[in-house]
């Protein structure tokens, strides 16, 4: 098949682009690389440095590739940004959006699959772990801007037929995941304890998430690609919650350091408890999360030391 993946430069979307091209589909990437980068591409797929919010350059993409699915990675995340910035934020997250589906209904788009945010939708859920019934209640104009996306999706799927599914992620990790952003705690206590500095937990690392390797992120892509999952709405978690500290140790026991972390104030706009509910996915479309925390971590932190090493040798012959 003949798919579009935006934000196939980033962390997510580069990893389901190259599982999307080994299993023989054409794939297109859309990507501005403001927070992607290039290296993270397959050879195979087709790149467009193409704003999202750029609806002129979007439709020729559409015209020229005419993509069976389109696959909607491409998203402001930076939650404590969206606080401080929400015009930004909607500009890009909802927008843009508005863009991609619009000329998904245009060019008759097979289906169109949405990668929306459990951890920041829901807020902060009476009781935990969140299924799709618990009523999202956002605590920032991030959890705002992806939830109101959903919203315009349902309109399209009832209005144009426009085939949809929905995916809520939890706190995913593992290769290429930026250590230099706000999120992704593994990379970042990952990349700040291999040179050996402290890093930061904000609040007193009681906080939890629902981590899932990316891997099985991908797997749940995979598995709403046919004629399954239409109009419906999907919670990925192991509907676990792993505190701050937790992850913390675990990357330093992988790591083999003697860090201490330092203890920060608590940043706005971040939830203090979200764990997910994957029942529905388990029985409707056969997925559940395979890869243990303790196992995603060490293969995290192992291609971090990796990269930490090939930095060094680089940095070492320029001398």
């Amino acid at each position: 098949m003949k798919i579009l993946v935006t934000g196939g430069a980033g962390f997510i979307g580069s990893n389901l682009v190259d599982q999307l091209i080994e299993e023989g589909h054409r794939v297109a990437v859309v990507d501005d690389l403001s927070t992607g980068k290039e290296e993270n591409i397959h050879k195979k797929a087709e790149f467009y440095n193409i704003d999202i919010c750029d609806a002129k350059s979007l439709e020729e993409v559409f015209k020229q590739i005419k993509p069976e699915i389109v696959n909607h990675h491409a998203a402001h995340a930076n939650v404590r940004k969206s606080v401080e910035t929400p015009v930004y934020d909607a500009n890009i997250n909802i927008l843009g959006s508005l863009n991609l589906c619009q000329l998904s209904n245009k060019y008759r788009v097979k289906k169109f699959i949405y990668a929306s945010t459990g951890g920041a939708v829901y807020g902060e859920p009476k009781q935990l772990p969140a299924n799709e019934s618990t009523p999202p209640e956002p605590l920032s104009h991030y959890g705002v801007s992806k939830h109101t996306v959903e919203h315009y999706l349902h309109v399209f799927h009832k209005l144009y037929d426009l085939n949809v599914t929905i995916l809520r992620y939890p706190n995913v990790y593992g290769p290429r995941q930026s250590p230099h952003g706000e999120a992704g705690v593994v990379a970042i206590f990952s990349e700040l304890m291999l040179q050996n500095k402290q890093p930061t937990i904000f609040g007193d690392g009681s906080k939890t998430r629902d981590y899932v390797y990316v891997d099985d992120i991908v797997k749940a892509n995979i598995a709403v690609l046919g004629d399954i999952g239409n109009g419906e709405i999907y919670n990925l978690g192991w509907g676990k919650e792993i505190s701050d500290m937790e992850v913390f140790l675990a990357v330093r026991r992988a790591l083999r350091k003697d860090i201490e972390p330092i203890l920060g104030q608590k940043r706005h706009g971040e939830v203090d408890h979200i764990s997910l509910d994957h029942s529905k996915a388990r029985r409707e479309i056969k997925w559940s999360p395979e890869v243990t925390f303790e196992e995603g971590v060490k293969k995290a932190t192992q291609y971090y030391a990796k990269l930490a090493k090939a930095e060094e040798l680089c940095g070492a012959a320029k001398v």
